[in-house]
């Protein structure tokens, strides 16, 4: 019987990959990401937003450039519904630690299209209205009047907050193959910065 030597053969250890192949492939990379499109959001401007304190609740009044493009319009009178959601963050700046978050909230404002009456339905919680134009469902969901957000005895008085607003489609309560689509699309991302102010009550 002739013995086998294959667990014999010695163990020959591979070169690590000079240093310079790893530099290589980054370039290439980022030469390549230079190529790929990028996608913006169309963006909502802010036209105006402040606080005021009123029969003791601070109410929020904001104005919002909201427009539609052809894209979202054809999807709402294909039956698909669009949500857009408010933004409000108001916080105590702490030099000694984190700030102090005294209000986060969201307001959503399903937005349907109904092709039998050929009217708009907006509708926040138990709240809906109608509408016949599009025009007039931008102007609605772009305007915000006098919405309590927080009681005025949850303030310290002479005291600095910073407020925070901003108003955005959330693609994530779209049906999943249109979120997929929202991802490489800038036609599908639609939203407002961060709109920042500072409040003294």
């Amino acid at each position: 019987m002739v013995p086998s030597f294959a667990s014999a053969r010695p163990h020959i250890a591979r070169p690590a990959p000079p240093r310079w192949a790893a530099l290589v492939a980054f370039v290439i990379g980022a030469t390549l990401a230079l190529w790929l499109p990028v996608v913006h959001a169309d963006t909502i401007a802010v036209k105006t937003a402040e606080l005021r304190i009123e029969d003791g609740e601070v109410l929020l009044t904001a104005d919002f450039d909201l427009s539609v493009n052809a894209t979202l319009e054809d999807a709402l009178q294909s039956g698909i519904p669009l949500y857009f959601v408010l933004d409000f963050e108001l916080t105590r700046p702490r030099w000694y630690w984190f700030d102090d978050k005294v209000v986060q909230s969201s307001i959503t404002y399903r937005v349907s299209y109904t092709a039998l009456t050929r009217q708009y339905r907006v509708s926040s919680g138990l709240l809906a209205q109608t509408f016949n134009t599009l025009e007039e469902v931008q102007r609605y969901v772009g305007r915000v009047t006098s919405r309590p957000v927080v009681s005025a005895s949850a303030l310290t008085k002479d005291a600095r907050y910073d407020a925070a607003v901003r108003l955005r489609l959330d693609v994530n309560q779209l049906p999943k193959p249109f979120q997929v689509n929202a991802l490489a699309s800038r036609e599908w991302t639609l939203a407002s910065d961060w709109h920042r102010w500072t409040f003294v009550p």
